[in-house]
C-alpha cells in the first residue's frame, strides 16, 4: 500500500492512534468542548466510525476540567487510558493544577473507569501529556512539566521528564529524570508573544538500538507549533536533539502541526499522527496522518 498524508474529516486535538489486536485502528483525542475523550474506529484509516466518548469528563474520580491528551494502550487483554486533567485537590488554588491519571476498560471504546480516585503521582508541579513506553516487562512514563510558575531566565518553560512506572500503574519508581528542555532556536519562535517556551507532547519509539522521542515546541494555539525529535540509547536518556529539527512544521495550508504520536502498520510503514489547522478549519484542530521514515542509525524524516 502506498501511503500519503491523510486529512481526517473531524477535529482531533492531541490525537493518539492505536492498532488493537482486533485488527482495527482507534483514534483518541482531546474534545473541543471539554466533555471527555472521543474515540473513533477504522479498518483502513480512511473510513471512520464515531464510537462516542471513551471517558466522559463527568465520570472522572479525580479531575474537574481541562481533560487533555489521552493515550490508550492494550496490555494483557485490557485497555489503559492515560490522560491529563486539572486535579480537584488544589490547596494553593493554582491556576494550572494538572496531573496525570489512568483509567481501564475491557474494550478499546470504553467506557473507561479510573483506577484510582487520585492521579498516578504528584511531583509537586503541574504535569500533562502522558506517554507510556514498555520494554522487557518495565513501563516508563513520559510527561511535560507545565510552564506555570517555572521561570527560567525570565521566561516560563515546560520540560519533558521520564520516570519508571510501577507495573500496576499505582505510582512511580524512583525520581523523574529531566530529558528535554527548550534549547534549539526554533523552539523560541512564540516566546516573545507568550513569555513561555515549550517542550511537550512527547512520544517514544525504538528502532534498532536507538530510542527516538518526538516532541512539540512553541505555543499550541499558534502557527509555529512544530515537531522535533531527540535520540538516546536507553529509555531514560540522555537524549540528543536532532540538528535538523523541526522535522514537521507549517506546510501548504496547514499550520500549528504538533502533539504527535507514531505507529507502525502491519506492512511495516511508519506513520505519524498529529493535529493542525487550516484557514478552512479555523481555530479547530483537525487530525492528519503522514508517512514517516526511520533509519537504523536513529534518524527520522516526515513526508507531509
Amino acid at each position: 500500500m502506498a501511503y500519503e498524508t491523510l486529512r481526517l474529516p473531524f477535529t482531533a486535538a492531541d490525537p493518539f492512534l492505536m492498532l488493537s489486536s482486533d485488527g482495527c485502528y482507534y483514534l483518541y483525542c482531546t474534545s473541543e468542548d471539554g466533555s471527555g475523550f472521543p474515540v473513533r474506529r477504522s479498518k483502513d484509516l480512511i473510513a471512520w466510525e464515531d464510537c462516542g466518548l471513551a471517558l466522559a469528563a463527568k465520570e472522572s474520580k479525580w479531575g474537574e476540567h481541562s481533560f487533555w491528551a489521552p493515550e490508550c494502550y492494550e496490555i494483557g487483554g485490557k485497555y489503559y487510558l492515560f490522560y491529563s486533567a486539572h486535579w480537584k485537590v488544589n490547596p494553593r488554588n493554582d491556576l494550572e493544577n494538572f496531573r496525570i491519571g489512568v483509567a481501564v476498560s475491557d474494550s478499546p471504546t470504553g467506557p473507561f473507569t479510573d483506577m484510582s480516585d487520585a492521579p498516578i503521582f504528584d511531583p509537586g508541579y503541574p504535569i500533562i501529556d502522558a506517554n507510556v513506553y514498555q520494554e522487557d516487562g518495565r513501563f516508563y512514563l513520559y510527561y511535560s512539566r507545565c510552564c506555570y510558575e517555572h521561570n527560567i531566565d525570565g521566561l516560563e518553560e515546560s520540560w519533558i521528564y521520564g520516570v519508571e512506572l510501577k507495573p500496576d500503574f499505582s505510582g512511580v519508581i524512583g525520581e523523574p529524570v529531566l530529558l528535554l528542555r527548550p534549547e534549539q532556536p526554533w523552539e523560541g519562535r512564540s516566546a516573545a508573544a507568550t513569555g513561555r517556551r515549550w517542550n511537550e507532547g512527547s512520544f517514544l519509539l525504538k528502532k534498532g538500538n536507538f530510542y527516538l522521542m518526538t516532541y512539540s515546541g512553541n505555543f499550541f494555539g499558534g502557527p509555529d507549533y512544530a515537531v522535533g525529535y531527540a535520540v538516546a540509547t536507553s529509555p531514560l536518556g540522555p537524549y540528543t536533539k536532532a540538528p535538523e529539527n523541526p522535522i514537521l512544521e507549517c506546510y501548504g495550508d496547514v499550520t500549528g502541526t504538533g502533539h504527535s504520536c507514531m505507529l507502525k502498520t502491519p506492512d511495516g510503514q511508519w506513520l505519524i499522527c498529529y493535529h493542525g489547522r487550516t484557514e478552512k478549519t479555523g481555530h479547530d484542530r483537525v487530525g492528519f496522518i503522514s508517512p514517516a521514515e526511520i533509519s537504523d542509525n536513529g534518524t527520522m524524516v516526515i513526508h507531509p
